[in-house]
């Protein structure tokens, strides 16, 4: 019998500041066609000055290749002051303008109905309150507007992910730290289909699309 979804939970990973950070943002460079992939795709979707929220931008590097696109009113939300400082200058370096501010994704600061899209990749599993994150994307978005977020299945295999590690352009020592993170801290994180449509559904959005995108779930919610 599958266990029912923690509205909370410790979070047992690394403090992403100082050095941590600056190695994250160093090895998700690596995914720049990722986010550009992204950031075409759903720019496309987006009237001109829509309001965008990326929840856990890490280094920006979403938010900033979607400011690229288009006239869009962008804020990024991170727990770490490390990656804000590191955010704050990739958009200045880019000459975009994205506002990112240090924040808890369960307690976000902004008012009801602010946002016409809400965004969170890799992250929303290390959130110590996931249901009251996801509350919150539903508070501060408008109605009718979407959330989409990308994270890892909690099925995918060791197999599957040995393999993605290995196709990307990361160093051999990188290549076994990343395994070992996935093994240890990210899989036993993750979240099943039916535990993101139980919180999807006590987040009271209306409805849940969710589909498999390699060893990930990208999950959109509808409000």
């Amino acid at each position: 019998m599958q266990q029912p979804t923690e509205r909370t939970k410790p979070y047992r990973g690394f403090a992403m500041e100082g050095r941590i950070a600056r190695w994250y943002a160093r090895n998700t460079a690596k995914d720049m066609q990722e986010f550009r992939r992204l950031a075409d795709r759903f720019s496309k979707d987006l009237p001109a000055h829509a309001k965008v929220l990326e929840i856990a931008p890490g280094p920006g590097y979403f938010s900033v290749e979607l400011a690229r696109r288009g006239p869009f009113e962008i804020v990024g939300v991170d727990i770490s002051k490390s990656f804000v400082a590191i955010a704050t200058e990739n958009a200045k370096r880019a000459g975009v303008a994205v506002g990112f501010e240090r924040g808890n994704a369960s307690a976000m600061p902004f008012a009801d109905d602010t946002f016409d899209f809400v965004f969170c990749r890799a992250a929303f599993k290390n959130f110590t309150r996931p249901v009251e994150a996801m509350s919150e994307m539903h508070r501060v978005l408008k109605p009718g507007a979407r959330a989409v977020i990308i994270d890892l299945r909690k099925d995918a295999s060791m197999s599957d992910i040995n393999d993605y590690i290995e196709r990307s352009d990361l160093t051999r020592i990188d290549q076994v730290m990343y395994k070992l993170t996935f093994r240890y801290l990210l899989i036993p994180r993750a979240y099943t289909r039916r535990q993101f449509e139980e919180m999807a559904s006590a987040a009271l959005f209306r409805g849940a699309q969710i589909n498999e995108s390699g060893i990930g779930f990208e999950v959109t919610l509808s409000k």
